[in-house]
């Protein structure tokens, strides 16, 4: 998928970060005619060394793009957004990276923008960051969110099959709202936890001992907390009601144990174990099976859309859209337990 019915692609990428950079890597990696644009300009010079378009000005670089990626911090996304779609054509398709996606999916409607913006969550990252902590194999094998509306499903397909041909990512459709619910609990409270633990043992008195210790799973449970603390502090912020809501259930579960061990119950607590291993077992052995589904690419699209939408709700995903004359074809994944939309 990297040709439009015009000819080959052109995109862009504005805000070359972790997750930026490593898109832009990839696409020009993969042939892709593709500029980057950083408010940075050590960053712009690094694009430069690196063989990549990289005009000192926004405008210059989104200009006649068939497709941007949006990266960059949280609050700046939505003034991007605005920006690039001033100076784009009315074709070009506008995508997002950020870690939440009902603030600016709201944003979108508000400003006339859903038929040529996709909200989207590539699932992948590490505690580093910059264009020069770029992986161009980062997105193999991640998940990748996309948010798909009636009115910009032929923008959804777009970005649907390059995500699965380019990045080699499993492309998961989800609404913004139950994408705030989701990674509230799989990637934002986990923040939450890998900041609290190493905050109170930074606070303890006995912390270089714990230092001098620390093995696995320590070191497994504070490695996010590395992730720089404004980018952190901006993902928990703008998805704070969910992030919220989400942390009781994990605090509940939390005081089941410690409840457990104040009344020297030991079954409840092999209990509470076994419940979290099960779980722990299901993520690295998940029985998903393969099916194929087609729709016709004119009409009112609400058939596809509450496949698309039902297929990421259950725990599913894509890793094939082809559209061909008539009709758009997908390959979907579901887990085993779950019924075919």
């Amino acid at each position: 998928m990297r040709e439009r019915p015009g000819g080959p692609l052109r995109a862009a990428v504005v805000g070359t970060g972790l997750i930026g950079g490593s898109i832009l890597v990839r696409l020009h990696e993969a042939g892709v005619d593709v500029a980057g644009w950083d408010p940075d300009e050590a960053t712009r010079a690094e694009g430069r060394r690196r063989g990549i378009a990289f005009p000192d000005e926004l405008v210059e670089a989104v200009r006649d793009r068939d497709l941007v990626f949006l990266g960059g911090p949280l609050p700046t996304l939505p003034e991007a957004l605005v920006t690039v779609a001033a100076h784009t054509p009315e074709g070009c398709v506008v995508t997002d990276v950020g870690s939440t996606k009902g603030g600016l999916a709201a944003f979108a409607v508000e400003r006339g923008l859903t038929g040529r913006f996709v909200p989207g969550h590539p699932m992948a990252g590490t505690e580093r960051f910059g264009l020069t902590a770029a992986v161009p194999a980062l997105f193999e094998g991640a998940a990748w969110v996309l948010c798909p509306a009636p009115e910009g499903i032929n923008a959804f397909r777009l970005l649907a099959g390059l995500v699965v041909d380019v990045f080699a990512a499993r492309v998961v459709p989800m609404s913004p709202s139950v994408h705030d619910a989701v990674v509230a609990l799989s990637s934002h409270v986990p923040h939450l936890l890998a900041g609290s633990l190493a905050g109170a043992v930074a606070r303890s008195d006995v912390r270089d001992a714990v230092l001098g210790l620390a093995a696995g799973s320590f070191r497994d449970g504070t490695r996010i907390a590395g992730t720089p603390a404004k980018r952190t502090a901006d993902m928990l912020f703008h998805n704070r009601e969910q992030v919220v809501r989400q942390l009781d259930r994990v605090r509940a579960f939390l005081d089941e144990l410690s409840a457990a061990l104040a009344r020297d119950d030991l079954d409840a607590l092999v209990e509470g174990y076994r419940q979290a291993r099960d779980l722990r077992t299901a993520l690295l052995d998940r029985d998903l099976h393969a099916s194929r589904r087609e729709f016709p690419t004119s009409g009112d699209h609400a058939d596809e859309l509450a496949y698309l939408l039902a297929l990421g709700e259950a725990g599913g995903h894509l890793t094939g859209c082809r559209v061909g004359p008539g009709t758009v074809a997908y390959t979907g994944h579901l887990p085993a337990s779950a019924d075919p939309a």
